[in-house]
């Protein structure tokens, strides 16, 4: 799952962007914002992997708010204007849409991140810290990640557990897409889902909560 959020100015232009998300089961859209003071307010409590940002934007353009940004997140740049393309490049955007674009269009943008999140995800284990050892987890072992106050607990296959300082937010990063927060408290292995019932999915014999929040990125991956 690739958790992304929208810069634009212009209303029309974020609900074209709305609407090409939607139709994408590998894109959460976890905000639309107008302006980058906006959008930063997200990133602070939300972990995003790809922007689609706007270049020309009162106050702050989109390449300077981009360049301001410490831990930058894949960006695809949108805009009217073809002139800003080299400047959006030598800033490794994944790619450079000048509007109005179509949506086969944006499926090549965004087809190229997700060759890059495969990329950086190509290792099949996660190294967990756990104990005082750094344990080598593959990620088919994995059942559910589920958080408890300031720690995680691993359910592993084989009802084997660990336990690890981390927060889901900073999980949410690293794991491949074939991982879903579907609680504020649990992320799952997709592969290992047996089934969704009204609001709980089943892995083995635990029932896992479906948060509210959570349960429309829930409904638009597995209806499709």
């Amino acid at each position: 799952m690739i958790r992304c959020l929208i810069v634009d100015d212009e209303p029309p232009a974020r609900e074209v962007l709305e609407s090409y998300i939607a139709e994408l089961p590998k894109l959460q859209l976890v905000a639309s914002c107008s302006n980058a003071v906006e959008a930063l307010e997200w990133m602070d409590k939300e972990s995003i992997h790809l922007i689609f940002l706007d270049i020309n934007m009162p106050k702050l353009s989109g390449i300077n708010f981009y360049k301001s940004l410490s831990t930058k997140p894949k960006v695809i740049f949108t805009t009217a204007y073809a002139e800003h393309a080299v400047e959006g490049f030598e800033l490794e955007a994944v790619d450079y849409l000048l509007k109005p674009f179509s949506f086969e269009r944006f499926i090549k943008a965004v087809n190229k991140v997700e060759v890059g999140q495969k990329e950086a995800n190509s290792a099949d284990f996660i190294m967990l810290k756990a104990d005082k050892k750094n344990h080598k987890v593959n990620f088919d072992q994995i059942l559910y990640f589920e958080s408890i106050g300031d720690y995680v607990k691993v359910h592993l296959r084989d009802a084997k557990t660990l336990i690890i300082s981390e927060t889901l937010r900073k999980l949410e990063e690293v794991l491949p897409y074939t991982f879903l927060r579907v609680h504020k408290t649990y992320i799952i292995s997709i592969p290992h889902l047996e089934y969704v019932e009204g609001n709980q999915i089943t892995i083995g014999k635990t029932k896992i909560p479906i948060g509210q929040s959570y349960r429309d990125k829930v409904n638009d991956v597995f209806k499709k």
